[in-house]
């Protein structure tokens, strides 16, 4: 039976069995409308939408949103001739330069209460389109940065789940396993990304391997993240753990 860490389950508060209603951005990034990370956003947006939370959702394929960082990120720049990404956001920050579409989103972090990514595991890591969202959305000043990092962050009190999908089957993501384990994995991100800028992090959410399942395997797979997302508002968060 394939052993798993505690800390990476779904934890949920004692204080409270009821749900209650969340503002929920849903960050999607696969390509293929028919893909089983399709399905899973189908059921997140049937569910939460039903579960009486607010959501908004960036498809960011459907958009399609540029991943590539630079100087069009900013309508106006405080130094043209040399440019500095991070000097460059300080100043849109303080300024409202943001590009609109880049602001539009930041104004998407700065409304939840829950953030969800949905993605495919791709080389270890995040979708490039997903890791060029946040390099251009994760604005220093606006999102991190001046002494508000971690338990500080900017984003301090929302929370964060990772919903994804491998291409191998369980066993491969374990501690001595043929990958190594999930956790491991997730961490760069989790940690580098969601609990840098002071989210609390769930447990994240993984299909292991939905393409060599059978369609009710895969039905069965959906009705476990449903029945998770109908109490995700009282889930409390893991412990994601330091670089080691």
């Amino acid at each position: 039976m394939l052993k798993t860490d505690e800390s990476a389950q779904p934890q949920v508060s004692s204080g409270t069995k009821k749900d209650k209603q969340m503002k929920v951005l849903l960050i999607y990034a696969h390509p293929e409308p028919k893909s089983f990370n399709s399905a899973m956003l189908g059921a997140a947006r049937e569910t939460l939408l039903q579960a009486g939370h607010d959501l908004r959702i960036s498809d960011l394929y459907a958009m399609p949103f540029n991943p590539v960082s630079g100087k069009d990120n900013f309508t106006a720049l405080e130094n043209p001739h040399y440019f500095k990404q991070q000097l460059e956001e300080l100043h849109a920050t303080a300024t409202g330069a943001f590009a609109p579409f880049i602001a539009a989103e930041q104004e998407k972090l700065e409304w939840c209460d829950l953030m969800i990514w949905q993605f495919p595991l791709w080389w270890f890591s995040v979708p490039g389109i997903l890791k060029g969202w946040v390099d251009r959305v994760f604005a220093m000043g606006r999102v991190y940065g001046q002494g508000r990092l971690y338990e500080t962050g900017v984003f301090s009190g929302k929370k964060a789940l990772l919903s994804l999908t491998t291409g191998g089957a369980a066993e491969h993501y374990v501690k001595d396993g043929f990958n190594g384990d999930m956790d491991g994995i997730l961490r760069p991100i989790q940690r580098g990304m969601l609990e840098f800028t002071g989210f609390t992090v769930l447990a994240p959410h993984v299909v292991y391997g939905p393409a060599r399942m059978s369609a009710e395997e895969r039905e069965n797979e959906l009705q476990r993240w449903r029945k998770r997302l109908l109490a995700v508002s009282v889930e409390t968060g893991i412990a994601v753990g330091q670089y080691r």
